[in-house]
């Protein structure tokens, strides 16, 4: 099997430079690909202030960050990509994107190159389908944020083959990272279960059953989660949230997974959570306020 000296990745937001950024620290070389300048620079800052945040606690050296720092180039061109052994494509969760995405990665890249996808929730199988290589197509979901959490849900479309999947197991055995196997089926494992939670806090919200600060203390205190509901879903994005619902009700045609009108309203409104200001709460001020 070809081993992996250097990783694209196309997409420098949340996810992108996340997956740059543990890339970069297991000793890979890293070359992200953006259309946005200003995005490419955002995404220089927020790794080195989250690889600063690392050093302050001793989890790398200063040498570890200089290092890795240094592995990792930006480039608004795909010519950038001409020499990666695996790309991953980390853009908006929308097919069409992703789909126009690949068109042009797989002009730019090495034949022998592997192609992967961070999406949370689309069709490997067609995503790879699109591609001159679907056997040496796999899906990388990374959990937000990636420096942080340990899984990797590893998603085989119906061409993946034995040495792609190999490559995946041994490229998140080298990044540190917990493998869960899932089938190639809507929002495979995590958002399976996670999104229709979130939905159902939302519903919860909109028939009055209590308030943003009720759903999340609730949650948080009665179910011991880290975090509430509705504020993991501002952390998240809450178009990505509706884009997820989306596809879990497409895909499986069941009305237990109908978007909540009032987060289509959010999204509409272009309130969507933390990157853009205001969710379920406004970032705004000094400390969060609900918005509702």
């Amino acid at each position: 099997m070809t081993e992996l000296r250097k990783i694209g990745v196309v997409g420098a937001g949340q996810m992108g430079n996340g997956i740059a950024h543990v890339c970069a620290l297991s000793g890979y070389n890293v070359a992200i690909n953006d259309i946005a300048d200003e995005s490419l620079k955002k995404a220089d800052a927020t790794i080195r202030k989250n690889m600063a945040r690392q050093v302050s606690r001793e989890v790398i050296s200063q040498e570890e960050m200089d290092i890795a720092m240094g592995r990792i180039t930006f480039s608004t061109s795909m010519s950038s990509l001409s020499d990666v052994d695996l790309a991953i494509e980390a853009a908006t969760e929308k097919e069409a994107i992703k789909v126009q995405i690949f068109e042009s990665l797989v002009k730019a890249v090495p034949k022998t190159a592997w192609l992967a996808s961070n999406t949370s929730s689309i069709s490997i199988t067609r995503l790879a389908s699109t591609t001159d290589r679907p056997e040496r197509f796999i899906g990388l979901h990374f959990m937000n944020p990636v420096p942080v959490m340990q899984l990797i849900e590893v998603i085989r479309g119906l061409a993946t083959d034995q040495e792609t999947y190999e490559m995946a197991l041994g490229f998140a055995e080298r990044l540190h990272k917990t493998v869960a196997n899932a089938e190639d089926f809507p929002a495979f494992i995590v958002n399976r279960v996670l999104m229709p939670m979130i939905n159902e806090a939302v519903y919860t919200l909109y028939e009055g059953v209590g308030t943003v600060e009720g759903i999340d203390t609730a949650m948080k205190l009665g179910a011991n989660h880290p975090m509430g509901p509705l504020q993991l879903a501002d952390f998240i994005g809450l178009d990505t949230c509706l884009s997820i619902m989306q596809v879990l009700h497409d895909g499986l045609a069941d009305t237990k997974y109908r978007p909540c009108p009032l987060l289509v309203k959010y999204v509409e409104a272009g309130w969507l959570g933390r990157k853009t200001g205001r969710g379920f709460y406004d970032y705004r001020g000094d400390a969060p306020i609900p918005t509702r």
